[in-house]
């Protein structure tokens, strides 16, 4: 305690703050202690410990005097537990029943019966390993945490603020990034937050927990929630030579062998510039395909054909795509590569989910309405490079470059 209990207490003092003595008072009863014995410890009259936990009514001279903590509201009956429910759960504990017992009786949840001990009881002081449970202290406790709004973690943490601020100027999501904080700091749960506590601090107005900017960084780059809609159809634009997904091989869904790839083209502005992607499904690892002069089917072929040349034969097995008009010389491409090429069905974004998530990342670094063709070959090689360098949550937390070394280094 930050002050000295006065031993002597027949010689009057005069009038003085007690707010010290006040602090530790509501520590202790906080703790779970009876008013006497919190009054004993700090060295007060009882008398003084209930005035300031439950006010005065004025009488004659004496004026009133309010809690020096204000009583929130009580409990309303349906979600969260009354206080009747909590002292029939301390009645029954003192009756050896256990927690499914009182839960049934109470027509509750075990583990909501078991949560409410856990967070609302106290250790038996001189054993901390027996808990008590006083029922009209855990309604305080549980009052006293319902008003909102609640200061958020992120904002508390100067040290937790700045890793996801940076982690996110670094285009990293939310998830992520609670992966990579549990990884550096295990033993550090101050330092544990869920990717939900990151988006509030960035959607939630007035909480100042994360610079409003960084919500750019996002892979959506939106300040706000927005509900999903269904995308428009795609019509069929090419009808000749087609070998449909239905016909891949079976080896190619179950991604245990690598070197099947999906590809498709994100467009630039005005429709006149694109980048095509090529992802591998097993590992998730990215090429980008260079298209300087646009995206007619002769100039796709020789794209495609340059860069599939540069791997290895091991992982130029199939290649999955959907019903653009820019695929119309496949059969060449096939021809160029040993490496037969399959079509999506119309409006079937899905059957390349892989291609079509990359794609949104790839977002980031190449926005809507942006010329395409302005980015160099190198630039989009150091984009590639960054991305397979980024830990995936589909991968158990692996890099894509990691997880195809791993499958290489199998195969071979």
């Amino acid at each position: 305690m930050d002050f000295k209990i006065r031993e002597n207490r027949t010689v009057a003092r005069g009038r003085r703050p007690l707010s010290d003595e006040r602090a530790a008072y509501f520590r202790l009863v906080k703790q779970g202690y009876s008013n006497n014995e919190a009054c004993r410890i700090v060295g007060i009259n009882p008398k003084t410990g209930r005035r300031w936990r439950n006010g005065r009514n004025a009488s004659g001279r004496t004026a009133a005097a309010p809690p020096v903590k204000p009583v929130a509201p009580a409990s309303a009956a349906g979600r969260y537990l009354r206080e009747e429910e909590r002292i029939h759960i301390a009645d029954r504990l003192r009756e050896k029943a256990s927690l499914r017992t009182i839960a049934a009786e109470l027509q509750r949840s075990p583990s909501t019966i078991s949560r409410e001990i856990r967070r609302n009881g106290v250790p038996l002081r001189g054993d901390a390993r027996r808990w008590a449970y006083r029922p009209h202290a855990a309604q305080s406790r549980a009052d006293a945490r319902r008003p909102r709004p609640k200061p958020g973690k992120i904002g508390q943490n100067p040290e937790l603020r700045d890793f996801v601020q940076d982690h996110l100027g670094r285009r990293w999501s939310p998830e992520q990034i609670c992966q990579a904080l549990q990884a550096r700091f295990p033993d550090r749960p101050e330092m544990h937050v869920v990717h939900e506590t990151i988006y509030q601090a960035l959607y939630v107005q007035g909480r100042g927990e994360l610079r409003r900017e960084l919500a750019k960084a996002l892979r959506t780059g939106r300040a706000m929630r927005r509900p999903h809609r269904q995308s428009s159809k795609r019509q069929p634009r090419m009808a000749r030579d087609m070998v449909m997904i239905s016909d891949r091989p079976a080896e190619v869904s179950d991604r245990a062998v690598p070197g099947h790839w999906e590809g498709d083209l994100i467009i630039g502005k005005a429709h006149k510039s694109a980048i095509g992607t090529l992802v591998e499904r097993s590992s998730r690892f990215v090429t980008l395909v260079h298209l300087p002069q646009g995206r007619q089917p002769a100039q796709m072929r020789d794209a495609l054909v340059r860069t599939v040349s540069t791997l290895p034969a091991q992982l130029r097995r199939s290649l999955t795509w959907d019903q653009g008009s820019e695929m119309h010389l496949h059969r060449e491409f096939s021809t160029a590569t040993d490496m037969p090429v399959f079509f999506c069905d119309p409006g079937s974004p899905w059957q390349r989910g892989s291609n079509e998530n990359t794609n949104g990342l790839l977002r980031q670094y190449f926005p809507k309405g942006t010329d395409l063709a302005r980015y160099s070959r190198e630039e989009l090689d150091a984009v590639a490079a960054e991305l397979n360098s980024r830990p995936r949550k589909t991968l158990g937390w692996e890099t894509p470059a990691e997880r195809l070394a791993k499958l290489l280094a199998t195969a071979s």
